[in-house]
């Protein structure tokens, strides 16, 4: 090939296709059949020097240029790899974590880091010198010498009407390099169908990556191409830099965000939500780089496609807290919980809103309505009452998650109802409520949105549940111990009636040893709540028994078998007590220390 020869020899070359284009423009010369054929000859020999050109400086680009600029992330898929295995050593390198459904979906606006690069000689590889502007990280693909002659060959090509023959060299050599570079930043050519037809386990790890690739593609790998055609074409003719790097990316571009254009559009479900927002943000990030890199005209499709995108995703992230709102309240479960402990319900609903207030940011700005269901009092038995006005000042995403609470308590009374014991119902209530409380506390961000206020009213229902329950429980039981129907005519001495104080120990000893073996199978998990029950019981049950004991133990133990009526000590009673909520069954006779 001429130019990867003598550097003079090149020139007579490029002097003697300048004479016959000179030639060329005399009237008297145009038409000579010689001529003609001499330039189409110059021009399939410049041809194939370019596309020649063009391949052999054609490199994959080299691993430092597939750093995320934001993050400092390798982004190819062994190095994404890699970093999964090694997380904990290569902290320093990240500022981005991967989002799971069990840990953190966290979202966090990532730091950008800009770097400075060395220019290399370009000759054998990839130069690796670049301008920054905001996040864009432009690299040089082909040394400027390369770059020289390739201007050189296109000015005498499209003087000479070979502009389409230009166009299509140029965009299929450095196409191939896109999609090379593709493959590396492991982004593959998927269909919308194929993408709607994954598993949403495969589709969480394409989104990360999808996340990460897609920064290196908008602003260095398509920003990059962007300015090696300015480099080549511009001012050769009218908006043919624009026309090269249209014919070079966007095919590719396309392929990167039909991507997100299929989650956007996929079927929705609450366990989406977060990833869906993951994308969002990453896109809404990438917006200004896109109308900056994509600023022509004939490059518009491009950038109305990522809005439209972006749009599509912020009302799939809408549609799908609307739907987890109804899913909440509608959650047909009607099998009680065995010893009431807390519903899977509402570990689920809970666990999922603290994910939420992660996203704070993003939803207080897509979220622009307040619930669409019971935003007044509606009168709906099916549905919760709940005036808005209370919640004035407040978020919109705020808002959002106290009415979520609010149906979800909702929810949670009607199947307390499924419980034919109505203390194991207040107990239900009173420990799911107690989880969302702890909930809410636990958080930071959700503390703050759902506010002190609401949180009063919260902490105030569950010890509500805690004193019906011991309503429900004890009052029939410390009615056992109360003075009235034991006393017959005459002194107050000698007028206990024998018989009637024996029923009434043994009403006491049949009701206690029967709530001891029901209540100790029912389950408080919170050991702290747990544990200010059980005092709270003691401090009524105890003082009340032993009262009771003082007072008439004289009359049962000086007649005949008064072990069978004071079976229990107020010790026995104390130890009893400490069996209560442990979700395990116990002996049908409760333990007595050594009289």
């Amino acid at each position: 090939m001429i130019f990867d020869g003598d550097r003079q020899e090149v020139d007579r070359y490029l002097q003697a296709v300048d004479e016959i284009q000179r030639s060329m423009s005399s009237a008297s010369i145009s038409d000579d059949p010689k001529v003609n054929c001499a330039l189409q000859i110059a021009m399939a020999r410049l041809e194939d020097e370019f596309r020649n050109i063009l391949i052999s400086h054609t490199n994959p680009i080299e691993a430092d240029s597939l750093i995320d600029p934001t993050s400092l992330h390798f982004t190819t898929p062994e190095d994404e790899e890699d970093h999964d295995q090694q997380q904990q050593q290569q902290q320093q390198q990240d500022t981005a974590a991967d989002s799971s459904s069990s840990s953190s979906f966290s979202s966090a606006s990532k730091q950008r880091h800009l770097n400075d690069g060395d220019s290399g000689d370009g000759a054998s590889s990839v130069n690796s010198s670049y301008r920054s502007t905001s996040s864009i990280r432009e690299i040089d693909l082909i040394p400027s010498e390369a770059v020289y002659d390739l201007r050189s060959i296109a000015e005498r090509m499209i003087s000479s009407g070979y502009l389409r023959e230009c166009i299509q060299v140029y965009g299929s050599v450095r196409k191939s390099a896109v999609d090379a570079s593709f493959r590396r930043l492991g982004i593959e050519k998927l269909s919308i169908g194929d993408v709607q037809r994954l598993e949403w386990e495969q589709l969480e790890a394409k989104i990360r990556r999808w996340i990460r690739a897609a920064k290196v593609c908008v602003r260095t790998l398509f920003a990059s191409e962007k300015k090696l055609c300015e480099q080549i074409f511009d001012g050769v003719g009218t908006a043919i830099d624009d026309a090269c790097f249209m014919e070079t990316v966007k095919g590719p571009a396309i392929q990167l965000f039909n991507f997100a254009e299929a989650i956007s559009i996929s079927r929705r479900s609450p366990e989406k939500l977060f990833k869906i927002l993951d994308l969002h943000d990453a896109l809404m990030d990438l917006i200004p780089d896109i109308d900056v890199v994509f600023d022509s005209k004939s490059s518009e499709s491009i950038r109305i496609q990522a809005a439209e995108i972006l749009s599509r995703l912020a009302e799939a992230a809408r549609g799908i807290l609307s739907e987890f709102e109804n899913a909440v309240l509608r959650e047909p479960s009607k099998v009680p919980v065995p010893g009431g402990t807390i519903h899977p319900l509402t570990r689920y609903v809970m666990n999922y809103i603290s994910l939420i207030s992660d996203y704070k940011q993003t939803l207080n700005e897509l979220i622009v309505s307040k619930p669409s269901t019971g935003s007044r009092y509606s009168g709906d038995p099916s549905t919760p009452d709940m005036d808005f006005t209370e919640l004035e000042g407040k978020t919109p995403l705020a808002i959002h998650l106290i009415w979520i609470i609010v149906i979800l308590q909702f929810n949670l009374d009607g199947k307390s109802k499924h419980y034919k014991d109505a203390s194991l119902s207040h107990l239900f209530i009173m420990n799911n409520v107690h989880y969302i409380v702890q909930k809410v506390r636990g958080s930071p961000e959700l503390r703050q949105m759902i506010g002190d206020e609401y949180l009063k009213r919260l902490t105030g229902k569950f010890r509500q549940a805690a004193t019906s329950y011991q309503r429900a429980t004890w009052v029939r039981v410390l009615y056992c111990l109360r003075d009235e129907g034991l006393h017959v005519s005459g002194g107050f001495s000698s007028g206990v009636s024998r018989s009637a104080l024996r029923e009434r120990f043994k009403s006491f000893n049949a009701m206690f040893e029967e709530v001891h073996r029901t209540q100790a199978v029912w389950l408080i998990p919170d050991s702290q709540l747990r544990e200010e029950l059980r005092i709270s019981i003691s401090e009524k049950l105890i003082p009340a028994y032993r009262s009771f004991l003082g007072r008439f133990r004289s009359h049962i133990e000086s007649g005949r078998h008064p072990e069978n009526y004071i079976k229990y000590s107020v010790e026995d009673l104390e130890d009893a007590v400490l069996d209560f909520f442990e979700g395990t069954p116990v002996s049908q006779h409760l333990r007595r220390r050594s009289q």
